[in-house]
């Protein structure tokens, strides 16, 4: 989001002999070269800003950041002319003006559902529920994880450290101070917390409202409370969001991991948090070149922008690559745009980028119409209508005050609804325009007893659970039709809604969320995206205690210690997790092999043994899922991984563009590897002509010795072969190379549009050990 300037003609010769607009532009010059002491690198960045600033005062004045870890750049406040004199200098790799990005909305259950039983303090006997893994993992014991997001919320019971040795040597970070917050909120288990605002106020000013958010690492908003406790949180029994649903031991995946908190995320002056905070670029870069210099071993990012970006002026994307040559795994959530194609977001491959799907907990709170029809319905919401009493029954559209546009009558948007047509009423609103908790707002403003939120034909099955201010519940789009039918079919329509309850074992789960966003990768089609997904529909974890459920602060006054949550931002968290296990059982291992590990395992069918559906109940595609649902606890022992070092990641980049827009270190090959190339669990061919052949390596680190054999389901009119269709291993770390042809069968070259993707999958199968990875192929 740039500040836009607009010009009146008549007004030029006077803005003529005014200063030139500034703004934040990041100077990056790849990494730092040599052993250098911080204030040295401080000094050096400053010597550059010397060179087009006419003081030294201005200078330090414009100087935000100064890159000292692993990244060599500055953030500075600079005029157009001002960064295009820098950039045009030998040593700078690049330069570009900064944008804020808007983080996506973008657990008890949750790591039942996805085989680790929660419990941290007593003997595992079922290894199939995960205790084996989890007792190799150590609980995630001494890995350091590192969240960039609004902050934390200390006090839950999710980050005590009783019980927890000290704080590993590794550990360089530090813990800031700040309003409501000091060092002696962090602990064993909460060992680091800093924050970073600098990008943010030299946009909105020094703004930041006691009210709103603190001005230290503690969480107002509640993202970061909820994303660091799935991540990390400790056991704690009893745990239940508002009203007592989702009863159970909440934890984390790796509940004796250590936690490092970096809040980049802040509230927008002004706005409802409802829409979410803002997060800055310069700020963000900031917080991974502080991670990595503190020592962290996994970075977990639920940030991203609100629309692709291409990696050379990705901050995200620059500062994940030189965290992946720390070997610090790093999961991003893929973004909460979808159905809707090309829309995933973090999308660069050394991040694992991660898409969102259902577990087999619901709330069932169903409708009772006045004709003794019942129709099911969701909500997470504790109040409750008197008992055995019907309600009149209205439809919002009907019910609006005049000036209402017609495609926004059944919104309940604010202010839209009448109060002498509400009042005492129970009202169905449907789902498309405006928040879901906020439409439960303008019917209690108006005066209606309840209400119902009906789906729009895009949400599909998913039904976000939310703890709205009156009785309410929410219900599939077919059945907001019938709803809306019986209102259309009767001259005085009654219902009433009965109380939710908490279900588990639910059939089919999981399935695709409708928000989650979709492949194909538009930066690079190459590479087939998100890698994975996991649990993010309704998820129970720790919350802050400034913000209400519905994070209507100021309107809401309800407090919460968990609470349930939605996004790509939540199933983030889960594989960050599932990272932090696998490296815990195999610290050499690179993030490419962790990624690998955790891909190579995903499941495809649900708890009904059929294929993943998206939203709609149609067969889902690895689009939506990438190489499936995650599996963590077939994650550490794969049998084959497809690795990859920072130096093919470079390569690649030759590939596509030029290395030393990362790394001037870096001299590109002649020939470089084409980008089809890098050595990735998955594989996509946009465009396929005729035939291609595609070259991967897997390394043994499963059995001593093994034969594995090649076998495919191809995607529909493409053939598959591999040679050698035999790899035989005599030791663990082993590589073997092979080659495969994927042709497209010349019949169907004529058959397909070039916008259409057919999918398939490859495996190598030692009869103990199934490596599987999805392919997606479009033929030109």
């Amino acid at each position: 989001m740039e500040k836009i300037f607009i010009l009146s003609l008549l007004l030029l010769p006077l803005l003529a002999s005014c200063a030139e607009p500034k703004k934040v532009y990041i100077v990056y010059f790849g990494e730092h070269r040599g052993e250098k002491a911080l204030h040295e690198i401080e000094d050096i960045h400053h010597s550059y800003l010397l060179s087009v600033k006419e003081t030294g005062e201005d200078a330090r004045a414009s100087l935000l950041y100064s890159y000292k870890h692993s990244i060599n750049g500055f953030a500075a406040v600079l005029t157009q002319d001002e960064a295009s004199k820098l950039s045009e200098l030998e040593e700078v790799v690049s330069v570009w003006a900064s944008h804020p990005k808007k983080y996506s909305m973008h657990t008890t259950r949750s790591w039942e559902f996805s085989g680790i039983l929660e419990e941290e303090q007593r003997h595992w006997i079922d290894s199939k529920m995960g205790g084996d893994f989890l007792s190799k993992a150590r609980f995630g014991k001494d890995i350091i994880v590192g969240l960039l997001d609004s902050g934390v919320w200390p006090e839950s019971k999710s980050f005590r450290d009783e019980g927890m040795g000290p704080v590993p040597n590794s550990w360089k970070g530090i813990c800031q101070s700040g309003p409501g917050f000091n060092s002696s909120h962090c602990n064993r288990k909460l060992i680091g917390a800093r924050y970073y605002l600098k990008g943010y106020e030299q946009y909105y000013g020094n703004v930041v409202n006691a009210s709103e958010d603190y001005r230290s690492p503690r969480d107002m908003d509640g993202h970061g409370t909820h994303t660091s406790s799935t991540v990390a949180g400790r056991v704690v029994p009893n745990a239940a969001a508002l009203g007592g649903f989702a009863l159970g031991t909440a934890s984390g995946g790796a509940p004796l991991a250590r936690l490092a908190i970096y809040k980049v995320c802040w509230a927008i002056p002004g706005q409802s948090k409802v829409g979410g905070n803002t997060c800055f670029e310069e700020d963000m870069l900031a917080a991974i070149d502080d991670a990595i210099g503190d020592g962290v071993d996994v970075l977990s990012i639920s940030i991203g922008p609100s629309q692709p970006v291409n990696y050379t002026n990705d901050g995200m994307a620059i500062g994940a690559l030189h965290a992946t040559k720390k070997n610090i795994v790093v999961a991003c959530s893929a973004g909460n745009s979808g159905p809707a194609p090309s829309t995933l977001v973090n999308s660069a491959p050394w991040i694992i980028t991660v898409g969102a799907s259902s577990i087999d907990r619901a709330f069932i709170a169903p409708v009772v119409l006045g004709n003794g029809i019942t129709i099911e319905g969701e909500t997470v919401t504790p109040s409750k209508l008197e008992e055995n009493k019907k309600y009149p029954l209205v439809y919002a559209a009907d019910v609006i005050n005049s000036g209402v546009p017609k495609d926004m009558a059944g919104q309940c948007l604010p202010g839209s609804l009448s109060p002498e047509k509400v009042k005492g009423k129970i009202v169905l609103c449907m789902r498309g325009s405006g928040m879901r908790v906020v439409k439960g707002m303008e019917v209690k403003r108006a005066g209606g007893v309840g209400f119902i939120l009906g789906n729009s034909a895009e949400n599909g099955v998913e039904i976000a659970c939310d703890a709205h201010v009156i009785p309410a519940t929410s219900v599939l789009y077919k059945d907001a039709n019938r709803i809306l039918q019986y209102i259309n079919s009767t001259k005085i329509p009654t219902a009433t809604i009965i109380p939710a309850r908490t279900v588990l074992n639910r059939k089919p789960a999981p399935f695709m969320a409708a928000f989650t966003s979709r492949g194909p990768n538009i930066i690079d089609p190459n590479f087939l995206k998100p890698d994975i997904t996991a649990p993010g529909l309704n998820i129970l974890a720790a919350w802050t205690e400034a913000d209400p459920p519905t994070k209507l602060s100021g309107i809401d006054h309800r407090v919460v210690l968990y609470n349930i949550h939605s996004g790509t931002s939540m199933s983030c968290p889960h594989v960050a997790a599932a990272a932090a296990l696998v490296k815990a059982i195999h610290p050499t291992w690179s993030g490419a092999a962790i990624r690998s590990a955790i891909m190579t395992t995903a499941g495809i069918r649900n708890n009904v043994g059929l294929p993943l559906n998206d939203e709609s109940g149609s067969v889902a595609t690895p689009f939506a899922y990438g190489a499936g649902h995650f599996r963590p606890t077939k994650a550490a022992d794969p049998g084959l991984v497809y690795d990859a070092s920072y130096k093919d990641y470079l390569q690649y980049i030759c590939s596509i563009g030029e290395a030393k827009d990362f790394d001037p270190t870096f001299k590109c090959p002649k020939s470089p590897p084409a980008a089809i190339n890098l050595n990735y669990p998955s594989i996509a061919i946009p465009k396929l002509k005729d035939a291609m052949i595609i070259k991967r390596t897997v390394t043994n680190v499963g059995n001593s010795k093994s034969i594995y054999f090649f076998t495919a389901k191809p995607p529909l009119g493409i053939s598959v072969k591999a040679s050698p269709s035999i790899l035989f291993f005599d030791h663990v770390g082993q590589k073997k190379s092979f080659t495969m042809t994927v042709k497209a069968r010349r019949e169907m070259l004529s058959k397909h549009s070039t916008d259409d993707y057919v999918f398939g999958w490859y495996t190598w199968t030692d009869g103990f050990y199934t490596v599987r990875s999805p392919i997606a192929v479009s033929l030109a």
